[in-house]
């Protein structure tokens, strides 16, 4: 007999990795099987950051590492805040974590009571509104609209916070919409958390080195709020690096000290070489992102031209990471004679099935009627994908 906790039955799984796994066995089965799923640049890793993982083995980084990483990585993290984000965090500010979800969850433990109230704008990644759950927390979602470009409006805020709200979670550029707040939008938002003393916001800007149009703006960077502002960051998306699981915040003193004391009971400081490479990363050129970058720009103009040709769909041109979130709500309803499609997350089924190519529906991310596809992945196949996924749903009527 199965004896789990109340805390456990009350997650979710991760839909996006839930939809990565089924295509995994699929493709096990000898499918063609066309990823869009995973959020995963497919680029490797840079030699020179590879090189300083291989160094730091044969230096011997094979002992316990400090709780909170690394005095020069958390060195190196605080001069990138301030020479490429405006933003002065000292090194004692700066948290290591294992990935940027490590680095959320970290945050949403410290602060969050139980019944306390978290605002997450909708569509939202996945995991925000379970870590949530997780804290016992309650999750307000506020909904943005593609006629919006997928952005909340400040009004909207407004009228969501009460004397429970503790915490706003901001993500620009945007899982899984690939929306941009530009800087006037952000000073709006950050204009009403300014007038509710107590509520924070956490603001995750993993992918700020994928924007295609405008500039990225750090949240804290609005020097009215930035004592209430947790920014998460990491190396994964702009250093192709998911699999080191390096993430890091910039937060209040008093918040990173509780970060430091929470992980130093879960997890203790993440994988040593890991830190080495990730230090190499922060240190580096850029040049491998500006390369990725114009990828996923080519990229990103590639697939909404094709999808606008598919009836129906209606798409909101992103302006950053790499996703794009179509609204699917014409093949609602609709169906080829032997399946009935009712919500999003059963057309990514339906999708996955006969057009052999994985998305993620979006109920998970917010969004009902859209779902979300990445292309972190080659031209070519984002044109066979297109092709499939138009074959397929001209058969739903």
């Amino acid at each position: 007999m199965e004896y789990l906790s109340d805390r456990v039955k009350s997650l979710a799984t991760s839909q996006t990795l839930a939809m990565a796994q089924k295509s995994r066995e699929l493709k096990a089965k000898g499918i063609d099987i066309i990823s869009l799923s995973l959020g995963e640049p497919d680029f490797n890793t840079p030699d020179y950051i590879k090189e300083a993982a291989k160094k730091a083995i044969d230096d011997n980084y094979s002992k316990y590492p400090p709780v909170p990483g690394y005095n020069d990585l958390r060195e190196a993290i605080s001069e990138k805040f301030r020479k490429e984000n405006g933003l002065n965090y000292s090194p004692e500010q700066v948290i290591v974590s294992a990935g940027g979800k490590h680095s959320l969850i970290n945050v949403i433990m410290s602060i969050i009571n139980p019944g306390d109230e978290v605002i997450i704008l909708a569509p939202y990644w996945v995991s925000y509104y379970d870590q949530v759950v997780l804290a016992g927390g309650i999750p307000v979602i506020v909904s943005a609209k593609l006629e919006n470009a997928f952005k909340v409006r400040p009004e909207q805020l407004e009228s969501a916070i009460t004397n429970k709200t503790r915490l706003v979670i901001f993500n620009s550029p945007s899982n899984p919409t690939g929306m941009v707040y530009n800087r006037k939008e952000m000073e709006g938002i950050a204009r009403i958390v300014e007038k509710h003393e107590g509520v924070f916001v956490i603001s995750d800007e993993i992918y700020e080195y994928i924007v295609f149009e405008g500039e990225h703006v750090s949240m804290a960077s609005f020097v009215f709020i930035s004592d209430r502002v947790i920014t998460v960051n990491g190396v994964s998306k702009g250093y192709a690096m998911t699999g080191w699981r390096i993430g890091y915040i910039g937060a209040p003193l008093w918040i990173a000290k509780a970060c430091d004391k929470l992980q130093g009971q879960f997890t203790s400081g993440v994988c040593s070489i890991a830190q080495r490479a990730a230090l190499a990363a922060i240190k580096g050129t850029g040049e491998s992102q500006r390369i990725m970058r114009e990828a996923f720009h080519r990229r990103r103009n590639l697939i909404c031209d094709l999808l606008k040709d598919i009836k129906g769909l209606r798409v909101s041109i992103p302006q950053g990471a790499f996703y794009v979130m179509p609204d699917i709500a014409y093949y609602l309803g609709k169906s080829d004679g032997m399946t009935k499609i009712n919500t999003s997350d059963e057309l990514a089924l339906y999708l996955l099935d006969k057009a052999q190519v994985a998305t993620v529906g979006g109920d998970a991310f917010g969004a009902p009627e859209c779902i979300r596809i990445s292309y972190a992945t080659s031209d070519e196949l984002l044109v066979e994908a297109v092709r499939r996924i138009k074959a397929t749903l001209d058969k739903l009527r």
